[in-house]
């Protein structure tokens, strides 16, 4: 084969090479993200950053599957594989997924603040504002009135202090009847009459179609500002929580370890599981934590923890696992630390 004749050949290989990556399959991949620093992230006005260790958060790093990197993942450990319906609806768009993830981390740190403030003994306050809509599902009531980022203010001329007191609300009533919706776009506040309707994949459910996350602020003394980029989910609560309380107070919380960990934190300091949790444990491992701190689902057997403790085992790390099922068992083993010497 002539030289030119080859450089055609590699350069239409090249050109298939780079098609094929771009052709979808109904799957996401997920592996080991990374273990993040989290001093740098949050500022508490009035403090400074009085740590010999650290806290960190644990992430998963979770994409779209092309063929190649369907096939690669075969032969990876700690590499899941998920169908698509598993982590978004068909009908939902990228803009809906982003601003969900973004939203249930904003929840998150929201709950994580609260926390921390309520065991240093600091004051805050809470405002609710109302539900924002981060979905709307094809064919239900809400379709083509509300939108994504609207905030529901009222239903029926009733305010709610949650969400959840929303769904409880709807849940009462039955498929055909119909409620008014007050909701805010763009600086204006809008009202319509909406119909209630059963959902396709839950006969026994009514609703309107929409997923929500509270819409609320919390107004802390001293101010806390929460850097977190374009990390979406709830699951680094635990470790925001006990970053914070730990500017808050005197002392290091860490005495000098890298501790990673992960679990999503309730305004009650109840610590829940959250996903990937191996690939959690392969991250914190690969940047060098000593501790984990791990939902612990009140010992059930299939637990966070448990998973957690056999990954670590099976990685072969000296990383110390830790069950907690709420912020103030993480606390409490933190303070029975020896200091680092």
């Amino acid at each position: 084969m002539s030289r030119s004749r080859l450089i055609q050949t590699l350069a239409i290989m090249t050109i298939l090479a780079i098609a094929i990556s771009f052709i979808p399959l109904p799957y996401y991949i997920s592996t080991p993200g990374k273990a993040t620093v989290l001093a740098p992230m949050v500022e508490v006005e009035g403090t400074q950053d009085n740590q010999e260790g650290s806290f960190m958060l644990t992430t998963v790093r979770m994409g779209p599957a092309n063929p190649f990197n369907y096939l690669f993942a075969q032969f990876q450990n700690y590499t899941n594989i998920y169908p698509e319906e598993q982590i978004r609806r068909d009908d939902q768009t990228d803009e809906e997924y982003e601003f969900y993830q973004l939203n249930l981390m904003e929840g998150s740190q929201e709950a994580a603040i609260q926390v921390a403030y309520e065991n240093a003994g600091k004051p805050f306050e809470v405002e609710y504002n109302g539900i924002y809509v981060v979905s709307v599902v094809e064919g239900m009531g809400a379709e083509g009135v509300l939108e994504v980022a609207d905030r529901i203010v009222k239903i029926d001329g009733n305010s709610f202090a949650s969400s959840q007191e929303f769904i409880d609300y709807v849940e009462g009533m039955q498929a055909g009847d119909t409620i008014e919706v007050e909701f805010q776009r763009d600086g204006k506040t809008v009202t319509d009459t909406l119909e209630l309707q059963t959902f396709e994949n839950n006969p026994g459910k009514v609703g309107l179609g929409i997923s929500l996350v509270d819409d609320k602020e919390i107004d802390p003394d001293p101010d806390v500002t929460i850097l977190s980029e374009d990390i979406g989910g709830p699951s680094a609560g635990l470790m925001f929580s006990l970053q914070i309380y730990d500017m808050l107070t005197e002392g290091d919380l860490t005495k000098g370890y890298a501790i990673a960990g992960t679990g999503e934190i309730a305004v009650n300091g109840k610590v829940g599981p959250i996903g990937g949790i191996g690939q959690k444990i392969v991250a914190a491992d690969n940047a060098k934590a000593e501790i984990f701190l791990a939902p612990n689902e009140e010992g059930a057997a299939d637990s966070n923890y448990s998973v957690a403790v056999e990954t670590a085992k099976d990685i072969g790390t000296d990383m110390k696992v830790v069950p907690v099922d709420t912020f103030e068992d993480a606390l409490e083993f933190l303070q029975s630390l020896e200091e680092r010497s």
